[in-house]
């Protein structure tokens, strides 16, 4: 049971070319970035169906870069490392990754450990939490009863996705529902998008459902009912 994608960050050259080859070989798309910001910087940087992370890393440290992709996504999380420190294990954990192996390490082993997590996430799968949208107190409730105050731009923004019920919604349908030209610059949307990101991980730990689509839009990827 192995990912369909795979994200492998690691600044190892010869490391990540023999392993991102042999994942290949076991029928899985896989992304290598040689750096934690790049990943970041990356349009579908959380769309990914599974991470095998490095912790010492250019840009943000592993561990913070788990604490980030633990904020946007579910996908599956190994650490593969030969940090030597004595809480390093407590420390990967605690940021949200599903398994820690110390390099060197074989890469059937890699493989195996990808396995495991992927079959566990998928035999504990749970009901989509569910988030409420108010509008008439233009709120956005989260799963845990922490209520986000939105802005008019932000409660047309949220109607959108209502509407598209699980579905990505185009930047151009967006725009239009935000008495913007089509065909203007986006940059304005993606500041808003950003802003209301922020403010939700800020409020609430729970996973942040509002992701983006390179190239398409945006999608809210959890349930959304409106009262």
């Amino acid at each position: 049971m192995l990912p369909k994608t795979l994200a492998l960050v690691d600044d190892d050259d010869e490391y990540t070319e023999f392993l991102s080859q042999h994942l290949r070989e076991q029928g899985i798309e896989v992304s290598v970035f040689q750096d934690s910001t790049d990943l970041l910087a990356d349009p579908g940087a959380y769309d990914y169906n599974f991470y095998l992370c490095d912790l010492s890393l250019p840009g943000i440290d592993g561990v913070d870069l788990i604490k980030v992709l633990r904020r946007r996504t579910e996908a599956g999380v190994v650490v593969v490392s030969g940090r030597l420190a004595p809480d390093v294990f407590k420390q990967v954990m605690t940021a949200g990754a599903d398994m820690y192996l110390a390099k060197p390490v074989q890469f059937d082993q890699v493989v195996l450990a990808i396995s495991a997590v992927q079959r566990r996430a998928g035999a504990g799968q749970v009901a989509t939490p569910t988030w409420k949208l108010d509008r008439r107190a233009h709120r956005l409730i989260a799963p845990d009863g922490v209520q986000i105050e939105l802005s008019e731009t932000d409660l047309a923004l949220m109607e959108c996705f209502v509407d598209a019920a699980g579905e990505v919604v185009p930047r151009e349908l967006i725009l239009r529902k935000l008495g913007k030209e089509a065909e203007s610059s986006t940059d304005g949307l993606n500041a808003t998008i950003y802003r209301l990101r922020r403010r939700i991980e800020k409020a609430t730990p729970a996973l942040v459902p509002l992701q983006s689509k390179s190239g398409v839009g945006y999608v809210f990827k959890a349930e959304l009912k409106a009262h």
